[in-house]
């Protein structure tokens, strides 16, 4: 079986990678909805986590695979955390606009 990245390329992964990185980063910066860009935050992780995987094929070590495997545990987790967040800032302000977060303050 023949390595797929003799076809593709590392160059073309590390390419889709930072694309991908940059359009996460845009997301958080720009975007005031907190959904959003906890979406944006996640599409930054599996950027990485690309790289990781297109690193570990290339190198033909499992080690980057198995980050990645506990990366994405550690993501959901977090995902569920941050969710569990938002829901409670959405019953008690109605909104989660991160404009209105800034009253939390005092």
């Amino acid at each position: 079986m023949e390595n797929i990245l003799q076809h593709i390329g590392i160059e073309n992964y590390i390419f889709l990678s930072a694309l991908l990185f940059c359009i996460g980063v845009f997301g958080v910066l720009y975007r005031r909805n907190a959904i959003i860009m906890f979406m944006s935050i996640e599409i930054m992780l599996n950027a990485v986590n690309l790289l990781f995987v297109a690193f570990s094929t290339y190198h033909q070590d499992a080690q980057g695979q198995v980050f990645v495997f506990f990366s994405m545990a550690v993501a959901a987790a977090e995902v569920a955390v941050g969710l569990a967040i938002l829901v409670a800032i959405f019953r008690n302000l109605g909104s989660i606009d991160i404009d209105n977060l800034k009253n939390l303050k005092g």
